[in-house]
């Protein structure tokens, strides 16, 4: 099976990496440089019209979006139980969790990251200010929920949300309130960043910070 991974450095085709070298699938490693703006280039254009990473393409078909190459790949993998069988209360919880990271998590940081995209440039305070607010209310709740149905997502054994769920706290390491600094998305993190393979997708990337 051929798989090529279309990425750049701390951005979301980290999770996807990390999960390539978490599940042992051999891959091609293209590394975009967004300051020379390769993403918007037509070569990347053709292979994603949306000029974003991740793009996963396996077997000649390109994937987007990372959460769901998680849950693609988890669900390729069987054997490493990222995901929990189909049809049970377990699988509809991780559909819960990845699709709150994806719908409440992801745009919000899209806002604090690009706050002149929703309202222009005059608004980037009030878009930025809305952004954390929402950012630490899912924090909040993420916390609640492991605190009393932890340590991970789904309970003791992690899942690809809990891998989405680690990128994202990563994200937040430079803002006020970062989301390891509540103490149970912070056991979750540490625990996360302890496994094997998230050293060495820091390696391959050239990452040191948030380790």
């Amino acid at each position: 099976m051929s798989t090529v991974l279309y990425g750049s450095r701390s951005t979301a085709s980290l999770v996807v990496h990390w999960l390539l070298i978490e599940l042992g699938i051999d891959h091609e490693l293209v590394m975009l440089d967004f300051d020379k703006g390769e993403q918007k280039s037509a070569a990347y254009l053709a292979v994603n019209p949306q000029g974003r990473v991740p793009t996963l393409v396996i077997d000649g078909q390109a994937l987007t979006e990372s959460a769901a190459i998680a849950m693609h790949l988890a669900d390729l993998h069987p054997e490493a139980w990222l995901a929990p069988e189909a049809g049970t209360p377990a699988r509809a919880a991780y559909y819960r969790w990845m699709m709150f990271c994806a719908y409440t998590l992801m745009p919000a940081f899209r806002a604090w990251f690009y706050p002149a995209e929703p309202a222009g440039e005059a608004c980037i305070d009030q878009v930025r200010e809305r952004a954390r607010a929402t950012i630490e209310a899912a924090w909040d709740q993420l916390d609640a929920h492991l605190a009393t149905h932890g340590p991970c997502l789904l309970g003791e054994q992690p899942s690809a949300a809990d891998f989405v769920l680690t990128m994202l706290m990563r994200w937040s390491r430079n803002m006020p309130r970062p989301a390891d600094s509540w103490p149970a998305l912070g056991r979750l993190a540490r625990r996360m960043k302890d496994r094997p393979a998230f050293r060495e997708v820091y390696v391959r990337e050239g990452l040191d910070d948030w380790a």
